[in-house]
């Protein structure tokens, strides 16, 4: 190996400092095609004599959970959706990072830092994701807020408006973290690739440079040698509407429209569902005579039992329909 190619090996790692050999060698074969390159190994041990590598502890991964979730096999079939974890910027405020990314193709959509994780800052920034990209299949969260809720099916608001959408809101089971682990892995990257700015707005810019590399330098090794999820990205065919639809159902369903108060009317007595569903319409699919699943658009979120007047909740039941 040339004492070039291990000064451009040396040089590509001080830039990036969060990138393996590996990487390194993906993006100088890009950007200098001519040079010759070493084998990963060998690159290895430059940046090991250089003082770049540090040791790391090995870790023990738990085995990931086989659930019921959305097949992604094509980009927009699944995205993931989390908050990296509140941090003071220099000015002493504290900056929320919600992040986007898309779990075939694994491009970073979105980092945007917002002052607050409420619902009203996270819909804002879906609303800027889903006009730049289109509409995905499912989203894929955590049980926090405002993602989750201890409400009728775990619906937040948030969840509620991704249906009315077309979109499947997903959770994890808590202490799961593994079901989502692929955006795990790309906090962790965020974090290093990332420093703390002295205010939001050099903090945005932080992220937005990193979502740049990300996406256009660094390769990432599921996607095959010298691939980066730029190459296997491509918008959604579904456009963000300029209306958010209502709830529809198919013709043999139920329909009960949720009064002010929470509640339906059915069997001649109220039922109450969730106040954050007022207005909507809830379909109720006939399983046997006294009792009905419960659905909010696609998804179940619990089963109606007039036989013991009870709404039993989607985690006691076994057999669960998710789709119409």
């Amino acid at each position: 190996m040339s004492e070039l190619t291990a000064m451009e090996i040396i040089r590509v790692r001080q830039r990036h400092p969060d990138w393996g050999p590996i990487t390194v060698l993906d993006w100088l074969e890009r950007r200098m095609p001519h040079l010759p390159l070493p084998a990963p190994s060998t690159a290895a041990e430059v940046l090991k004599r250089a003082g770049l590598v540090q040791a790391r502890k090995r870790k023990r991964h738990a085995t990931p959970y086989g659930a019921p979730f959305v097949q992604a096999v094509a980009p927009n079939d699944l995205w993931s959706a989390d908050f990296k974890g509140q941090f003071r910027m220099g000015n002493g405020e504290l900056c929320y990072p919600f992040t986007l990314s898309d779990a075939v193709s694994r491009y970073f959509l979105s980092c945007q830092g917002l002052r607050r994780g409420t619902y009203a800052h996270t819909r804002l920034a879906c609303e800027r994701a889903f006009r730049t990209y289109g509409l995905p299949r499912a989203i894929r969260t955590d049980n926090g807020e405002p993602f989750g809720s201890c409400g009728l099916g775990g619906l937040s608001r948030l969840a509620l408006w991704w249906i009315k959408l077309g979109i499947i809101p997903e959770r994890i089971q808590p202490g799961r973290p593994q079901q989502n682990a692929r955006h795990e892995r790309l906090h962790g990257t965020l974090k290093r690739g990332c420093g703390i700015q002295s205010n939001l707005q050099q903090q945005q810019r932080a992220f937005e440079r990193y979502l740049h590399i990300y996406n256009n330098e660094r390769s990432h090794q599921a996607l095959g040698r010298n691939q980066t999820p730029a190459m296997h990205y491509q918008n959604s065919p579904r456009t963000y509407p300029k209306v958010v639809p209502e709830l529809t159902y198919p013709q043999d369903y139920l329909l009960r429209r949720v009064l002010p108060n929470g509640n339906i009317a059915c069997c001649g007595r109220h039922w109450y569902v969730a106040g954050m569903l007022r207005g909507e319409w809830i379909g109720l699919k006939p399983i046997d005579d006294g009792l009905w699943y419960l659905f909010v658009g696609p998804v179940c979120v619990g089963r109606l039992n007039a036989r013991n007047t009870r709404i039993e909740p989607i985690n006691a039941l076994i057999d669960v329909p998710t789709l119409h």
